[in-house]
């Protein structure tokens, strides 16, 4: 299997699976000399585990990471990271009544077509658990570039929406964490809340939007061609389990305008008057914030009988059981900083080995 390493000089590479015995990866290219703060490395595993709230999977996992080579004396080494979180809570009994039935919208049919087998147990390879090595990861680039910050927060559950731009909002981590949901919004945030739980009662699922925002970042990041920053952006964002849609800066809504209501005036200090362009013109940052949008889809896994199919191609019904999201947004906020981190990461490396060095200082 392919496709298991994300980034070039900054590179992680990840395995296990869902209720395998551990989960883990690599991290590869980290520089020597970085010394590691391991709260804020637990504190951002904290905010992505399973069963911190009520709208969360009861699954209770302690997700304690351990790190088995390039540290010491909390320094990193310039040598390979190696890590890895044991899975404690996995009840894969919940899933034997899945064994030879592909479930709607997930990835049962078309791993077991492409490979021959699966494991099927909470989608085995396929799962978001995965992503619990994203983080670790994440959060050692976030050390590694700490003059950026990097801030997301769950903008629209179904067709509940933060009716504000991001600079009218308070995006204090008091703000954003007070709340279950980790919407910036108090008013907005109790709706979203209370949203869910009707959904999760009727034993259904939702999704939304989650908005990222990238201060202080220097202008010269991303190169003109292939590996514009908008587009590496768009592809770690996109690899993140139930993400259907990205776009940045105006997006969309971009397409309703004219060129002249569009364009992004510059003023004499070299900023401009407006930010349509989300940060990014020709592929590379301009100095100003960078910001956009992933579009999260509701989880597959409902507890509703649907119609599908089995190995055999035979029309049956099937019933999700076991713990599952009934809404992946606040467990993601996370792990969208952490992807948005690894991008930046590996573009710091190639700083460092450019003559641009403007991202250094």
């Amino acid at each position: 299997m392919a496709g298991n390493i994300f980034g070039n000089l900054f590179r992680i590479s990840t395995f296990g699976e869902s209720h395998g015995e551990a989960l883990g990866g690599v991290i590869d290219g980290c520089p020597s000399g970085l010394e590691l703060n391991f709260d804020e490395i637990q504190y951002e595993l904290n905010r992505r585990k399973p069963g911190q709230s009520s709208i969360v999977t009861k699954r209770s996992e302690p997700d304690k990471v351990k790190f088995l080579s390039g540290i010491f004396n909390n320094q990193t080494t310039g040598s390979p990271i190696g890590f890895i979180v044991y899975n404690q809570d996995h009840k894969s009994v919940d899933y034997n009544h899945i064994k030879n039935v592909y479930r709607p919208s997930h990835s049962d049919f078309t791993y077991e077509n492409k490979y021959g087998i699966r494991d099927y147990r909470g989608g085995g390879r396929s799962s978001a658990r995965e992503t619990i090595c994203r983080v670790v990861a994440g959060a050692v680039a976030k050390q590694l570039i700490k003059d950026i910050t990097i801030t997301s927060y769950v903008s629209s559950v179904g067709n509940i929406s933060i009716h504000k731009s991001y600079q009218e909002l308070d995006l204090s981590k008091e703000s954003i964490e007070g709340n279950p949901i980790r919407c910036p919004d108090p008013g907005t945030a109790e709706k979203m809340i209370s949203k869910i739980k009707k959904i999760k009662n009727k034993g259904d699922t939702i999704g939304g939007t989650i908005t990222c925002i990238i201060n202080d970042i220097p202008i010269g990041i991303g190169e003109p061609v292939f590996e514009k920053l908008h587009a590496e952006l768009g592809k770690a964002m996109l690899s993140i389990n139930a993400v259907k849609g990205f776009e940045y800066g105006s997006g969309f809504k971009g397409t309703e305008l004219t060129g002249s209501q569009h364009n992004d005036l510059f003023t004499q200090d070299g900023k401009t008057k407006t930010n349509l362009s989300g940060g990014i013109q020709g592929g590379i940052s301009n100095g100003m914030d960078i910001y956009f949008k992933i579009a999260f889809k509701p989880v597959a896994t409902i507890m509703k009988k649907q119609q599908t199919i089995d190995k055999h191609k035979n029309i049956v019904l099937m019933e999700g059981k076991g713990r599952h999201d009934p809404c992946v947004l606040p467990r993601a906020v996370p792990i969208v900083e952490s992807m948005t981190a690894l991008v930046l990461a590996d573009y710091w490396m190639y700083a460092k080995l450019s003559k641009y060095s403007s991202f250094l200082n």
